[in-house]
């Protein structure tokens, strides 16, 4: 029978729920009863001894929150008991030894990519469209409605052939519910045949931002599109300038040119102040960009070893099981990656709350740690000059699924990171250079942090969620992992793996991890598309910094 309940460290003082427990019932752990008050839904805690107000409530063997008032054996955690609380870090004061796992299966596991001149591959091949103040995205618009349907890259919106029929239903005074389904089922429009077979789409990265805001975000806006320009997914850009914005041309190539001194793709600059007109821009940028994608299309896929592989390690949508099961299994491909000589990219500080000592003593050296203290305290102060703070990251949808607090969302969070040395830490938006895990100051937003995540270099992002998000990339491949059976049934439609039966014992954590590595291999190939990919779900917002946690 499987258990009721687990106990996640030795040290732990609470207990979860693996299914719904009812009041009065009795539960048993490690050879200890335990009579439960009240209820106890599936994903919650109940403490394991009495504790005193103000006592330490530990989950994953560190401090995730403090005792509001006595809480008494078998008692359900409850915000109305418990409050925010997060162990102190400081400098790197030991040595870390990893015990790699076992990568003989994948060493030579090869992926098909496009292979880029500066050693980067390429999970997919797309062409960027990209603005660099909110001013053009009209003309972005007018670009995606030139190019997408003829090039064959989106059908014609299902969506507009329904409301067609409704309106002449409408007019003819008859129902407007009767065909509502065999609309979504029958009459979906087909996709015009590709132009460019090679070209797995144009993205249009439209944004708010470029002028009005700090020159900080402005510079970060252009560091963060320089990256995207210089992602392996991406074969080159068509860029559209106002010309009077903060966000300046030579600003955006000077950090294309940070990030490669020898970049060599296509980069089409179009600047509306210089250009007479409107029309004669957008009629310039058309015949080149269709140029430039005639050159594109001659890419072809070729192998690659898995350590080519750059991995977002991200969760949305948590819930009580995140870091039990999805976290603690893409923490296990982040490790198989990292010792193959691949990268992994941890992000979301505000969901690293009360787990920096670990991550600080994982550090290769004092160097990276002090970057990582130094960050994490520098986005604290600021979140609180805006009268915010990280214990205010966990959402409602969180709270009622088990994560009480930030400390506590964060320890499960953190296992996206599995057990490999932190190689390096990045700020935003800079662009990831070592093999390994490296840690990203972004914020816990879904979409600001994968935004981030594709822009510092991931062809691949690997996000875990217990209570579902459509979260998907422009030009990145989201894999999306439930950490329940429930979700996986319910959501069919946006969840790629199943990551519930780890829950329900029937796999481990190592076994579901090599199956998930052996999905990321065929997604990479291009020989499975993703579900956020068939949904066209291209997110994409830079982040304002000091504002998001």
């Amino acid at each position: 029978m499987s258990p009721k309940v687990i106990q996640l460290d030795p040290r732990d003082n609470v207990l979860v729920a693996l299914t719904n427990l009812g009041n009065g019932e009795v539960v048993n752990n490690a050879g200890e009863s335990f009579t439960l008050s009240p209820d106890v839904p599936a994903k919650h805690k109940f403490v394991t001894h009495e504790i005193a107000a103000g006592g330490e409530i530990i989950m994953y063997g560190v401090l995730v929150g403090r005792a509001s008032k006595a809480i008494r054996q078998g008692e359900l955690l409850t915000t109305s008991n418990v409050r925010h609380a997060a162990a102190a870090f400081h400098n790197k004061t030991e040595t870390y030894d990893w015990s790699a796992p076992d990568v003989s299966r994948w060493r030579q596991r090869e992926f098909l990519g496009y292979h880029r001149c500066d050693g980067q591959v390429g999970t997919r091949n797309y062409w960027l469209v990209v603005p660099l103040v909110f001013c053009e995205n009209r003309n972005l618009q007018v670009l995606q409605d030139a190019f997408e349907e003829e090039l064959g890259f989106v059908a014609p919106p299902v969506y507009r052939r329904h409301v067609a029929e409704l309106v002449r239903r409408y007019r003819e005074g008859k129902s407007p519910e009767l065909r509502t389904r065999e609309i979504a089922e029958a009459d979906r429009p087909q996709r015009a045949p590709r132009v460019f077979a090679n070209i797995d789409g144009i993205r249009f990265l439209r944004h708010e931002g470029g002028c009005g805001g700090t020159r900080e975000d402005t510079n970060n806006l252009c560091g963060l599109l320089a990256g995207y320009i210089h992602h392996p997914n991406v074969a080159g850009a068509t860029v559209l300038s106002l010309g009077c914005q903060h966000a300046q041309i030579p600003i955006l190539v000077e950090e294309v040119r940070r990030r490669d001194p020898k970049f060599n793709k296509p980069l089409l600059l179009f600047e509306q102040q210089k250009s007479g007109s409107e029309f004669e821009m957008l009629s310039n940028a058309i015949r080149e960009t269709f140029l430039a994608l005639a050159e594109a299309d001659k890419a072809e896929r070729r192998p690659a070893r898995l350590s080519h592989l750059t991995l977002g390690l991200k969760c949305g949508g948590s819930d009580g099981f995140s870091g039990i099961s999805a976290n603690p299994a893409i923490g296990h491909v982040a490790d198989l990656v990292a010792g193959l000589g691949g990268r992994g990219i941890l992000s979301e500080f505000p969901e690293l709350c009360g787990v920096e000592q670990e991550l600080i003593n994982r550090c290769i050296h004092k160097e990276v740690a002090d970057r990582f203290m130094n960050l994490m305290k520098d986005y604290a102060d600021r979140a609180r000059a805006v009268r915010s703070s990280f214990e205010m990251n966990p959402s409602p949808g969180n709270i009622r699924d088990g994560l009480l607090t930030d400390a506590m969302k964060s320890a499960g969070a953190a296992k996206k990171g599995g057990t490999s040395p932190v190689a390096a830490v990045l700020d935003y938006p800079e662009y990831v250079k070592e093999p390994g895990l490296n840690l990203q100051c972004t914020p816990g937003s879904d979409v600001e942090c994968v935004t981030a995540q594709v822009g510092a270099g991931a062809n691949i992002v690997l996000f875990t969620t217990g209570l579902g998000t459509p979260t998907g990339n422009p030009i990145a491949p989201v894999v999306k992992i439930s950490t329940n059976s429930q979700l996986a049934r319910r959501m069919q439609d946006i969840i790629d793996i199943d990551a519930g039966a780890i829950i329900a014992g029937e796999k481990t954590i190592k076994q579901m991890g090599e199956e998930i590595l052996d999905f990321v291999s065929g997604v990479a190939s291009g020989t499975i598309h993703t579900k956020a990919e068939l949904l066209q779900q291209n997110d994409f917002i830079p982040w304002k910094r000091g504002v998001s946690l």
